[in-house]
């Protein structure tokens, strides 16, 4: 799948910051969920509404090196990734040649409208300018089934606006929940429950979750 070029060239820039430390950041979040109960937790509970809502596999979108798409696989769920970075889906496809992952954007996903039981974007929005992310909510809804969820991880901004900051790899952005959950309403997807959690050592900052919903018909 060819990125899109400008006015989007973010995505491009973003890949290619992916592309350049896909080794170091492979090797970062290997064990990203070690000793975070409550991360775990809402994963478990987002696999357990998956499971229970309309048929279909369940798609990470930004899913990197691949080790979030084999946890859902773990946790009983018919799963696939989807990565901007070519160096990280050959990295995933490497490590977990029993799974399928694809390079595409989440911006325009080459995926049919209503065919997902689940979405996965774990802390996968946050390299978008904020003026970019409604239309990601837009596709968000657009593939997943009526009745299907949708699970958003990111950094929280501690009650303060859109904010900002020093990504190791390149230029992210914080959110306060309640930004988040009124771009998700406008997109069509309801609340289903939040976590927030305080930041674990060696963090930086808050971690804010969002379980959606695409209201069945």
């Amino acid at each position: 799948m060819t990125l899109p070029s400008s006015p989007d060239s973010y995505l491009t820039a973003t890949a290619d910051a992916y592309d350049a430390m896909a080794a170091v950041y492979a090797d970062f979040v290997r064990d990203a969920l070690d000793g975070l109960p409550l991360d775990r937790a809402v994963l478990a509970a987002f696999a357990e509404l998956a499971r229970s809502g309309p048929a279909g596999p369940v798609a990470e979108l930004g899913c990197g090196p691949g080790q979030m798409t084999a946890h859902l696989r773990d946790l009983g769920l018919d799963a696939f990734g989807v990565d901007l970075s070519p160096a990280l889906i050959a990295r995933a496809r490497a490590a977990h040649p029993d799974l399928r992952f694809d390079v595409g954007s989440m911006a325009a996903l080459d995926l049919p409208d209503a065919g997902l039981s689940g979405v996965l974007s774990w802390y996968s929005v946050i390299h978008t300018p904020p003026r970019k992310l409604p239309p990601y909510f837009a596709e968000f809804s657009r593939v997943l089934a009526p009745g299907g969820h949708l699970l958003l991880a990111f950094f929280e901004s501690e009650g303060d606006p859109v904010t900002p900051f020093d990504h190791k790899v390149t230029t992210a952005y914080r959110w306060p929940l309640d930004g988040l959950a009124a771009l998700a309403r406008a997109s069509g997807l309801t609340e289903t429950a939040r976590m927030l959690r305080e930041p674990a050592p060696g963090e930086r900052f808050r971690r804010g979750h969002l379980l959606l919903r695409k209201p069945p018909i």
